[in-house]
């Protein structure tokens, strides 16, 4: 028999277990309606909480939110619940009919079980569905594209300025990055092309924005736009306030390394307002804007500032081409040459460039396209290509509209008069406008200021180009505009026709409507007729081959209003027309540059006079006190380098006169002058109004009249000095006299000095030429003009420093010597051994030219001194070959730079 397996347990204990199970099993039947009531109810709960988090999971959504995983799991997994509650909901009817004894039993006791434990388990999931589903956040920000790719052309020509901007991505100080230039020279070209590129290069950067802002931009619309991109664009965002928006905008960027692009910034946009939190050295975001203004740059407070320019003659040949085409351009011989004329005349704007060789693509005739070459060459505002007048003209305009008020319009529409390529001088364009009454005239050196400053107003506009301290220029495209606007916006009558060829003054048919009229760089040589003009303001002849004979005696006798007279440059003038004293409303003169050899009495009675140019009319030797007397007006006083100096009466007897009847003119706040006497210098020198109002001071072989001996020139503080010249065999040293002017001090060097902090005598001195001074041994005197361009020194033939050593430490202080320096030329000088002692920084210099200084062995320049600048170096091959410098770097850092003089 086998083995037994035996257990023993006793019955009471046996018992007591099947009691225990049993009583625990027998609510899943007896309480089976209750316990369906209760999941009823849970799973009703759980669905309206379904339905409200699926809710704020759409709405989130639609800002372009994505939802969280545990969210989107837990939808699911209630979807599943409710499905599976759904299914026990359709078997309770049998379960329930299958219960006996008032419920308590089961007909079916095992299937009842069954369902019963799963309604209880099933009661319990759902009740921890719902407190798994109590999320505090529903979505999380869509990762937005870093970059949205924007629509491009091909560009030409942008490739360098491109370079600069892109180095400044990289760079941790540049943050805040200013693109200026005037309007249709490529700037929103640029910044697409920035866009793009941080699409198409790998970078750090969590995202790109890009937002146009436009002229009378609104903090929202720039919100919208910044919102749109980084996910708020739902209509309950845009109805919040800005404070509102900015408060978004915030919590989304301060999170990011971001890249914002603003396009077409026409005055200051409050980051802080718009919710942009401001780039930082450190914290790697950068804002890059376009703008025409180089004030707005200011008011952005940039980093880097980056002037968008016209483009290269070749680089503006090969946009033109390219929007041309090859085939309109090979379609006849002649067409290709025409063509490279017609892009010329569009100066290298590439918006001017792409509007005519698109408006030229069709045009395949010779005919067509003279006449395109002729009607650009013409400067009369009538004549302009239709495409121009769409399309350039109407963008370039926002400029003009931005201007704040109509002064700045006028003198902005005056600039338009000169011709193409002419650089206009500052201060005789001021001259103009304050003889058309365009400037206030409560002061008459507030006007002076207020031209400088209008000035500024078109350069930072970009409708001034600036070509030095001392010249601006006009784009061709800009001037055309303005002649545009001035006839068919301002319906202003401007006729100008200059550069035009003319032999003589053109045939107008209505002379009475003309207001200003330009006939500049012709070949004009005779005036005729007795023209009725009672409007015309303005008249500019300059630079004609005018002729005193062939001047008709009473051309000027109905121009009642003319209120400016320009004759200058005419080098065959020999003597004013009579004509000229009809001229009652006259207020400014300029017969600069003629051969005039005397000013008539007749001029008298100009006495509305405020401005007076004769400069370089070297011929000029006569003009009448009395006639000086009677300019009680007079503002301006132009007579440097003339054949008429400040130093002895015409009848040959000494006298001071010539400087007391300017003494007179009390209005006086510009005058340049030559004197050519001891004694007329002591004179000036002892004048406090002139020298105040004094911008060039011309000293030119003076005589000794033995009134004093002149040895030590001692220079006094002329704030308006501009351009000092000075020739004479007699000096032996240049002193500054700071008397008045605070407590002075004696340096070892002889200096009469001031401690007055922050003064300098010559502040806007630019040019300083030293000529023929055998005597002079330097001219330390130089660094109290701490804004000088332009040093020329001459036959100086004891000359050894330029920049003395002794006591020049005690002198300077925290000077930079030759800071703005741009032109330093050195010709002659034999004794020289020095410029300065030690290497300077020199970050606006150009050129240095050296001839004839045999013992300068060093120059003070150093591998520094250029800071990234060509400095280019002129001199004889033995000169170079013998200099000495600091190290062997320094010598091949300017080797390159070295160019022959002969």
């Amino acid at each position: 028999m086998g083995n037994c397996l035996s257990i023993s347990i006793p019955i009471g204990e046996a018992v007591h277990r099947c009691w225990d199970f049993v009583a625990g099993q027998v609510p899943y039947i007896c309480k089976l309606e209750q316990n369906l009531q209760a999941l009823e109810a849970e799973a009703e709960r759980l669905t309206e909480q379904r339905d409200d988090v699926s809710r704020r999971v759409l709405l989130e959504k639609e800002q372009h939110m994505e939802p969280l995983k545990k969210v989107v799991g837990w939808l699911e997994r209630v979807d599943k619940e409710i499905k599976e509650v759904e299914q026990i909901r359709g078997d309770a009817p049998a379960q329930i009919d299958n219960l006996c004894l008032g419920g308590y039993f089961s007909k079916s006791c095992c299937s009842s079980y069954k369902f019963g434990k799963k309604v209880v388990q099933k009661t319990k999931d759902v009740a921890n569905l719902r407190t798994e589903g109590d999320f505090l956040d529903f979505a999380e920000r869509r990762p937005a594209a870093p970059v949205d790719v924007r629509p491009s052309e091909p560009t030409v020509g942008l490739e360098s300025t491109f370079d600069k901007v892109w180095t400044c991505l990289t760079d941790e100080g540049s943050n805040i990055i200013g693109l200026y230039g005037m309007g249709g020279v490529g700037k929103t070209t640029l910044l697409i092309q920035i866009n793009n590129e941080l699409q198409r290069r790998r970078n750090n950067f969590d995202i790109v924005i890009w937002a146009t802002v436009s002229k009378n931009h609104t903090i929202e619309k720039v919100q919208d736009e910044i919102g749109r991109k980084i996910g708020y664009s739902d209509q309950r965002w845009k109805q919040k306030s800005y404070d509102e928006k900015a408060i978004d905008i915030l919590a989304v960027l301060s999170k990011m390394k971001f890249v914002l692009l603003l396009d077409d910034i026409w005055e200051r946009v409050d980051l802080v307002k718009v919710g942009i939190p401001i780039p930082r050295q450190g914290r790697g975001s950068k804002l890059i804007f376009t703008t025409r203004s180089l004030d707005v740059c200011g008011q952005m407070e940039v980093h880097k500032k980056i002037m968008v320019d016209c483009l290269t003659p070749e680089k503006a040949w090969e946009l033109f081409q390219i929007k041309v085409g090859e085939e309109t351009l090979d379609s006849h011989p002649q067409i290709h040459g025409l063509a490279k004329v017609v892009a010329e005349e569009c100066k290298g704007l590439p918006l001017a460039l792409i509007t005519m060789g698109r408006a030229m693509s069709s045009k395949k005739t010779l005919e067509q396209w003279e006449y395109a070459r002729r009607i650009l060459r013409r400067s009369v505002a009538n004549h302009v290509l239709p495409g121009m007048r769409k399309e350039v003209y109407p963008l370039l305009k926002f400029s003009y509209d931005s201007l704040p008020d109509d002064k700045l319009k006028l003198c902005f529409l005056y600039c338009a008069l000169f011709p193409e390529y002419f650089l206009i001088r500052k201060r005789e364009l001021i001259d103009y406008w304050i003889a058309e009454g365009f400037l206030d005239e409560n002061d008459s050196i507030c006007d002076r200021n207020e031209g400088h400053n209008i000035i500024c107003t078109l350069l930072d506009s970009c409708l001034l180009e600036e070509v030095d301290v001392e010249h601006v220029k006009m784009h061709d495209v800009i001037r055309d505009m303005a002649l545009w606007i001035a006839s068919e916006i301002e319906k202003e009558k401007y006729i100008v026709e200059t550069s035009a060829q003319l032999t003589e003054a053109p045939e107008i048919e209505n002379w009475g409507m003309i207001k200003r009229l330009s006939l500049m760089n012709n070949k004009i040589q005779s005036l005729r007729g007795t023209p009725d003009c009672p409007h015309l303001q303005t008249l500019f002849l300059e630079k004609n081959y005018l002729q005193s004979m062939r001047l008709a005696k009473d051309f000027f006798q109905k121009m009642v209003s003319l209120t400016v007279l320009n004759l200058s440059k005419n080098l065959y003038l020999t003597e004013l027309p009579m004509g000229i004293s009809n001229l009652v409303s006259l207020q400014c003169l300029n017969i600069s540059g003629t051969l005039i050899r005397e000013l008539p009495m007749e001029l008298g009675s100009l006495s509305k006079l405020k401005c007076l140019n004769l400069e370089k009319t070297l011929n000029l030797e006569t003009v009448p006190e009395k006639l000086i007397y009677g300019f009680s007006r007079l503002q301006v006083l132009r007579m440097g380098r003339t054949g008429l100096c400040a130093s002895r009466a015409i009848n040959g007897n000494v006298s001071f006169s010539r400087l007391e009847c300017l003494e007179c003119l009390k209005y006086l706040n510009a005058l340049t002058i030559t004197i050519c006497s001891d004694s007329a210098l002591e004179g000036f020198l002892s004048s406090h109004h002139l020298q105040g109002c004094t911008e060039e001071l011309y000293l030119d072989q003076l005589e000794d009249d033995s009134l004093f001996s002149l040895k030590t020139l001692c220079l006094p503080r002329m704030k308006r000095l501009q351009c000092l010249s000075f020739k004479f065999t007699s000096m032996e040293e240049v002193k500054i006299n700071w008397e008045k002017e605070g407590r002075k001090i004696q340096t070892p060097y002889d200096f009469q000095t001031s401690v007055i902090a922050g003064e300098r005598n010559f502040y806007n001195l630019w040019t300083v030429d030293i000529l023929c001074c055998p005597n002079l041994k330097d001219i330390t005197w130089i660094i109290w003009a701490p804004n000088l361009r332009n040093l020329f020194v001459s036959d100086c033939h004891r000359m050894e420093e330029i920049i003395g050593e002794g006591g020049v430490a005690a002198m300077i202080g925290d000077l930079i010597l030759f800071e703005k320096l741009q032109r330093l030329t050195l010709i002659s000088l034999p004794e020289l051994k020095s410029i300065h002692r030690f290497a300077l920084s020199f970050p606006c210099l150009d050129v240095i030219e050296i001839g004839s200084c045999p013992k300068l062995r060093k120059i003070p320049l150093s591998c520094n001194s250029a800071k990234g600048r060509r400095i280019i170096i002129r001199g004889v091959q033995q000169w170079w070959n013998e200099l000495e410098w600091e190290d062997e770097s320094a010598r091949d850092t300017f080797l390159p730079s070295f160019q022959l003089i002969f």
